[in-house]
């Protein structure tokens, strides 16, 4: 009985999941803040290691469609030209969808990460997203070359919109 619930809520749930998987990732793509905000919920979460580097906070959680807002604006506002974006297949219980977007890919390497998103009434409620240790790599290198202790020597776009420069220098991941 619980697997023909479980049908049952993929098959209602369905258009609005791939609604959202596939116009989050336009929206994305144009660096449009507000069409990726549209897809949240009033009261939405997000989690995510970047949030501390673009907004200079201490956590890396923000609640609400305006600091989602400030976030989205952020991540735009430091979004470079080059862009190399390769995202695997999504799954979908009916209710959370995640899919990846791997280190390696058909043209080269990427920053790696994992989106995961709990829909809720056909809008984003819960989106975390977890860094693989190429992204956190670059991250650190991006943290490193804007304080001036090292000079950029790679720029990739990555999912999250931001643009990360890594460093030439090797500086382990603290």
């Amino acid at each position: 009985m619980r697997a023909v619930r479980r049908q049952e809520v993929i098959r209602r749930n369905e258009p609005a999941i791939e609604r959202i998987y596939r116009d989050w990732d336009d929206a994305l793509a144009r660096g449009d803040a507000e069409a990726l905000l549209a897809l949240y919920a009033p009261d939405a979460v997000i989690e995510s290691p970047l949030i501390p580097h673009v907004l200079g906070v201490e956590h890396g959680i923000v609640r609400g469609r305006e600091k989602i807002r400030s976030l989205f604006q952020a991540v735009a506002d430091r979004k470079l030209p080059v862009r190399r974006r390769h995202r695997g297949k999504n799954f979908t219980d009916g209710e959370t969808i995640f899919w990846e977007y791997p280190r390696q890919t058909p043209d080269g390497e990427q920053t790696d990460f994992v989106e995961v998103m709990e829909i809720e009434n056909g809008l984003i409620q819960r989106h975390r997203v977890y860094w693989g240790w190429y992204g956190i790599q670059a991250l650190h290198g991006d943290e490193v070359s804007q304080a001036g202790d090292a000079s950029p020597s790679v720029v990739e776009d990555h999912p999250g919109g931001v643009a990360l420069a890594r460093s030439n220098a090797a500086n382990p991941v603290a």
